[in-house]
């Protein structure tokens, strides 16, 4: 290691050790008592003389969860005028100000109003943990950015607040809520998590036992996943093991590249591994020609996979197979991901062909191909 190296990798261990530690609390749903915790925490931590403070909680009008807040220290919520009414939100650059050591920060995946500092919650914890804030939050699984589409499978419903996955993989410490479905829908019925003129409506809806189940199964599998990888990178590397480096391969489409990208970062999660995304962009595609809703796709499709922890290319060419080739040859690929081939039957000889040419190039670099349906 170089001089220039060393003072880099000093400054890195600088910085980490200035950083905020985040605790994340993960539920199945919403009503399992994140927030309880949080706040049954957040006393413990007063009483050992921690100096922790609120910094937004959301109640929903529970009775539990409000008499948990009495003899905490509040930082008051800042006022804005949206849309000709008064709204409150998390105060950030109040909590910058103060610097309590702790501070509590409910409803993780919540979209500010016009105004505030950041555009998501998720990015106000970031700049608190830059500060040097410790933060204890909390999210729901169905917010998690790469279950999205799991989510909307088993409840058919398509969740429109997202975390990125990025912001998970940051965590110190990942801790999951849990209950029964059994128990769940007692406390539904109980008229502990909504109103009585909402309980009928949500057992038809989300908390319907099935529901319940699969979505208790992904917050399980989220956090044992989230604590074997913050394991394995407290260990030192393991020597002679393969390294795993994931490509997705996505077109201009609105649907089916966000889809692969999702279950291509779910892979780069599980092998602890990289992954990019790479949209070969041919003349039909080039600035002139693309049609503006194929453009606005792609921007979207990027973003995703930023949010997402993978590195994005876009490459010019008309030789689709040669660019993927040259690419997992400069970038170290180990496993091409594409989705689910539209081959018409007009061109399914060509097509035929151009996948013959893939599979050989790829079987000589040693890379594996896996054809993710939609």
């Amino acid at each position: 290691m170089d001089k220039e190296q060393n003072v880099e990798h000093f400054l890195s261990l600088i910085r980490k050790a200035k950083r905020g530690h985040l605790k994340i609390y993960i539920g199945m749903i919403a009503g399992v008592g994140k927030t309880y915790r949080m706040l049954r925490e957040a006393h413990d931590l007063l009483t050992a003389g921690v100096d922790v403070q609120v910094g937004y909680v959301e109640t929903h009008g529970r009775v539990d969860t409000a008499a948990k807040l009495e003899g905490l220290p509040v930082i008051p919520r800042k006022k804005l005028f949206y849309k000709g009414k008064e709204v409150e939100e998390m105060d950030l650059q109040a909590i910058l100000q103060i610097h309590p050591e702790v501070v509590i920060v409910d409803e993780l995946a919540h979209t500010n109003i016009e105004g505030c500092v950041n555009e998501k919650r998720w990015q106000d914890v970031l700049d608190l943990l830059d500060a040097g804030i410790n933060v204890i939050t909390a999210v729901n699984i169905q917010h998690i950015e790469s279950l999205n589409g799991e989510v909307q499978d088993i409840s058919g419903i398509e969740v429109k607040e997202r975390v990125p996955d990025s912001v998970l993989g940051q965590a110190d410490e990942v801790v999951n809520i849990d209950l029964t479905a059994e128990e769940l829908i007692s406390r539904l019925k109980a008229g502990k998590i909504y109103k009585p003129d909402k309980i009928e409506l949500a057992l038809r809806n989300f908390f319907k036992s099935e529901n319940i189940l699969q979505l208790r199964e992904l917050a399980l599998k989220e956090v044992a996943l989230r604590v074997e990888k913050k394991v394995e990178n407290e260990v030192v590397e393991n020597i002679g093991l393969r390294h795993e480096r994931f490509l997705a391969c996505i077109s201009s489409q609105e649907k089916t590249p966000r889809k692969l990208i999702r279950k291509v970062a779910r892979l780069a999660t599980h092998y602890n591994s990289k992954f990019v995304v790479l949209h070969v962009q041919t003349r039909h595609e080039s600035a002139d020609r693309i049609p503006l809703a194929k453009q606005r796709y792609l921007i979207n499709h990027f973003k995703l996979a930023s949010e997402l922890g993978g590195e994005v290319l876009q490459i010019q060419s008309d030789d689709i197979i040669g660019t993927i080739i040259n690419v997992c040859r400069e970038r170290q690929i180990s496993t091409v991901c594409v989705g689910k081939p539209n081959i018409q039957l007009l061109s399914y000889v060509r097509s035929a062909l151009r996948y013959k040419r893939l599979l050989n190039n790829l079987a000589i670099l040693n890379v594996d191909l896996i054809i993710l349906g939609s």
